[in-house]
């Protein structure tokens, strides 16, 4: 699943959040958001400032086959 449709999902859960107002919470333009959304271009900086935006946590690992996490 793709980080934007993730993100749209979080916001719902988060209390129906919308974009804009993520931006907003982001300190970016909802057109700047809106292109990122659209080209789904996420660092994981980004995606760490959203979790903390949202108030979720955010975790980026890699996974090895006996479940290790790197």
């Amino acid at each position: 699943m793709k980080f934007a449709k993730k993100i749209k999902m979080l916001c719902i859960e988060c209390g129906n959040i919308s974009e804009a107002e993520l931006a907003r919470r982001l300190g970016v333009t909802p057109q700047t958001f809106n292109k990122k959304m659209h080209t789904d271009n996420f660092s994981v900086r980004d995606l760490e400032e959203i979790a903390a935006a949202l108030n979720v946590k955010f975790e980026a690992n890699f996974i090895l086959p006996d479940g290790r996490k790197m």
